[in-house]
């Protein structure tokens, strides 16, 4: 059978993607796309393609919406998340409440680095999201939710309306520039007391099947599922690895953030983002 397949250049997918993981099953036409994120939406939105990549808020924002798409436990990225806010120094953002009143921007509201900074922001340093005006340049990947966010006139860029003083502060960039600084100076050790806090590495992109797939052909996806796993054995410890707890918790935590942030309407339990066919993989 030959699948089309999404899946970004990473460590754990280079053995796969360049034939070294084989299957008598299965075939893989890979779709380019740089950078991969630009193929979450046709995924989304059209069923694209038969396994893909994907950040794991669109995933959850997709289940809301009943989009025919199962989840695997298969991790692509991961990543701690402090050092991916910036300001303007001239805006006198200190701490992170004063990020309150403030104009910041972020490429989509629904990017999921941006929801883990926000659930970050406001569940462990006290920050009033609602007080904040957001600013945003991309549509969200799933179409049927109703952004109302501020949108950035057309032509802007993101980072050079923060320079200009445009923007007070961006969230999911990340910049060495002089006209920026973090929000968290010493990001590094913001991250390491987070985490001994909350015990958990934020996952950014997951992996889905078609739903369609895992109905008619639960055998492929257990197929995709071993290739998957043997190429990340043979990247030799280059990418992130979770248990099926670690994982678990990671999950749980952005899908509160996600329901909080009324990108969906509930927090899911874990159990349900998969299948029986999947469910069985953890």
């Amino acid at each position: 059978m030959k699948l089309r397949i999404l899946l970004g250049d990473h460590p754990h997918t280079a053995a796969l993607k360049s034939g070294a993981v084989k299957s008598d099953l299965v075939e893989l036409e890979f779709a380019n796309y740089s950078p991969t994120n630009k193929g979450f939406k046709p995924m989304v939105r059209e069923g694209a393609f038969d396994v893909a990549e994907m950040a794991i808020v669109t995933y959850l924002m997709a289940k809301s919406f009943d989009k025919p798409m199962v989840l695997l436990p298969d991790v692509m990225m991961a990543r701690f998340q402090h050092s991916y806010a910036v300001t303007n120094p001239a805006a006198g953002i200190v701490k992170p409440r004063d990020l309150e009143g403030k104009r910041v921007g972020i490429r989509s509201f629904t990017t999921t680095t941006g929801a883990w900074l926000r659930g970050i922001l406001a569940n462990d340093y006290g920050v009033d999201l609602e007080a904040i005006d957001w600013v945003t340049f991309e549509d969200p990947h799933v179409a049927e939710y109703v952004d109302t966010t501020v949108r950035a006139p057309a032509g802007k860029q993101i980072m050079q309306m923060l320079f200009d003083g445009e923007l007070d502060a961006v969230l999911g960039e990340k910049s060495d520039d002089v006209r920026a600084k973090q929000l968290f100076p010493d990001a590094a050790a913001e991250e390491r007391a987070w985490f001994a806090n909350r015990g958990v590495i934020p996952v950014n992109h997951m992996t889905v099947v078609s739903r369609e797939l895992s109905d008619k052909h639960p055998e492929i996806v257990r197929e995709v599922h071993r290739m998957l796993q043997e190429s990340r054995a043979a990247a030799a410890g280059k990418s992130p690895s979770f248990s099926d707890a670690e994982l678990t918790g990671s999950i749980e935590l952005i899908t509160k953030f996600s329901a909080q942030q009324g990108l969906i309407p509930r927090a899911y339990a874990v159990n349900e983002l998969y299948d029986h066919v999947t469910r069985a993989l953890r």
